[in-house]
């Protein structure tokens, strides 16, 4: 497993802190149509009153509260060389 793979339980535990008294809901799933990335959005309440996060799915299984960055298209000389 990568050594920086992070769950989406573990964010969500160190972001949004659920607990019985304070739940944290699941209020979006779905898919950016740009790069077809995963995102889930959940929605809890802190100390400081209610807070909503996006939370972003990487190539490598990790979750993360910024998107991954878009893969760009790069030429490859090894292909065309004889």
């Amino acid at each position: 497993m990568n050594a920086n793979f992070v769950s989406l339980r573990s964010l969500v535990d160190k972001w949004l802190a659920p607990t019985l008294a304070m739940p944290a809901h699941v209020t979006g799933v779905g898919r950016l149509l740009r790069d077809r990335v995963r995102y889930v959005r959940l929605e809890g309440r802190t100390s400081s009153g209610p807070l909503a996060i996006v939370f972003f799915r990487h190539v490598d299984g990790s979750w993360s509260v910024f998107p991954p960055a878009p893969e760009l298209p790069t030429m490859r000389a090894g292909l065309l060389a004889k």
